[in-house]
């Protein structure tokens, strides 16, 4: 299957849940990731605000938030690029690009010292490749930081036997399904 074939089909399979559905099928994903050994020591940590039909980060980002951790968010700035925006509370969210949730909080710009990225993904691989929703924002901005641990986290059937790639296309370190 190309790119597109993979879409479709991941989003003819997401239509068969319900919000509610995933927000219950995230909960084994969230609970995995927050108990990892990265995470735990992690100090600063980007994250996505997810969508109703992503592994739900929400009340992560709030429980890691309290635990002491800086949490990093994306927000789109043009036609190719995020940058990413110190996250202090839910108020601190606006409806952005493409209708997402995005910080309004500080910009963002120690890149190196950002220790783990929770990365989404509409469908991944065994060997670690990502197929995003096809504007290239995260590989571009991975490419930004190669150090930096890079997890994504998905539901089960976003697992596929093989993700088409690019040169362009940046690999997760580690996946974490349910």
């Amino acid at each position: 299957m190309n790119k597109q074939e993979i879409r479709k089909k991941i989003k003819q399979i997401k239509r068969q849940f319900s919000e509610s559905q995933l927000k219950e099928l995230s909960l084994p994903i969230i609970k995995k990731l927050f108990l990892s050994p990265t995470i735990q020591k992690a100090n600063t940590i980007g994250l996505y605000y997810s969508l109703p039909d992503e592994v739900d980060t929400h009340d992560l980002i709030d429980i890691l938030l309290q635990k002491g951790k800086k949490i990093i968010l994306p927000k789109v700035i043009d036609d190719s690029n995020i940058e990413m925006r110190e996250y202090s509370n839910s108020k601190d969210m606006e409806v952005g690009s493409y209708h997402i949730q995005e910080p309004i909080g500080k910009i963002f710009e120690n890149y190196s010292s950002i220790d783990v990225i929770i990365v989404p993904g509409v469908a991944f691989d065994n060997q670690g490749n990502r197929l995003g929703r096809g504007k290239g924002y995260y590989d571009r901005f991975l490419k930004k930081i190669p150090a930096t641990k890079k997890i994504g986290i998905c539901f089960d059937f976003q697992m596929i036997e093989q993700i088409p790639t690019e040169k362009n296309d940046i690999p997760m370190d580690d996946i974490i399904t349910n």
